[in-house]
């Protein structure tokens, strides 16, 4: 019976040896799967950045492009309405009434396309 006891020892003692060498295994594929992660985030960290850095110069050419503009319209309503101002002292009152509407409509639509930009017309 001894010869017995020794194989399932034997046999015990491998299958135990098999278990430790699953489990390290595992561990050790978990262990390089994290590393190749965190290669793989560094990795794509930096094409990331350069393309939020794009879209930041973009976002901030595109803001001074819309202040220009916004800028531009202004000077252009204030040089219209002073132009027609003299104009508008020779109307009727019926008319001039019609004009003094027109330019707060004008008014109220810049305003409302500077609501609508936001922060890019600030």
């Amino acid at each position: 019976m001894p010869e017995f006891k020794d194989i399932t020892d034997e046999i015990a003692n491998a299958a135990r040896d098999v278990a430790y060498v699953v489990v390290g295994l595992g561990v050790l594929g978990f262990q390089r799967a994290q590393v190749r992660r965190h290669e793989l985030t560094q990795r794509l960290a930096e094409p990331r950045a350069q393309v939020e850095d794009r879209l930041m110069e973009a976002r901030e050419q595109l803001a001074r492009r819309v202040k220009l503009v916004d800028s531009k319209v202004d000077d252009a309503i204030t040089r219209i309405e002073s132009t027609l101002e003299p104009i508008e002292q020779l109307l009727p009152p019926q008319a001039r009434d019609l004009v003094q509407q027109a330019h707060a409509q004008v008014r109220e639509a810049h305003q409302q396309l500077r609501n609508l930009l936001g922060p890019l017309a600030a």
